[in-house]
């Protein structure tokens, strides 16, 4: 499910990239490249659990599918606190830097 979760939301990412692609103004790109990279990590981890499962692997018990579906939604939140952070601190918009600099009259 951690997989699946990355998966989705980096596809997602992708789609909203793309759209605005020549501009960039929003630093999706940066998103898209969190969440690629997590999908790719999960890719590698169920490589390696299904080598040592097998056909297990494919019948997971309901409370650890839940246990994935909640890791992966905190992989996708994570993400997006980082992309905010960074979206704070580049203000491509200069909505931060007006806002701090504004003079009351």
């Amino acid at each position: 499910m951690t997989l699946l979760t990355t998966v989705f939301a980096a596809v997602i990412c992708t789609v909203i990239w793309y759209r605005g692609a020549p501009k960039s103004e929003m630093k999706v790109g940066v998103l898209c490249w969190m969440y690629w990279g997590a999908s790719l990590m999960w890719l590698a981890d169920a490589i390696f659990e299904y080598a040592k499962l097998h056909a297990e692997y494919f019948t997971p018990a309901p409370a650890d599918m839940l246990n994935d579906f909640y890791l992966g939604l905190s992989v996708v939140a994570l993400g997006l606190v980082i992309w905010l952070i960074i979206l704070l601190v580049k203000d491509p918009k200069g909505v931060v830097k007006a806002a701090l600099f504004r003079r009351k009259n």
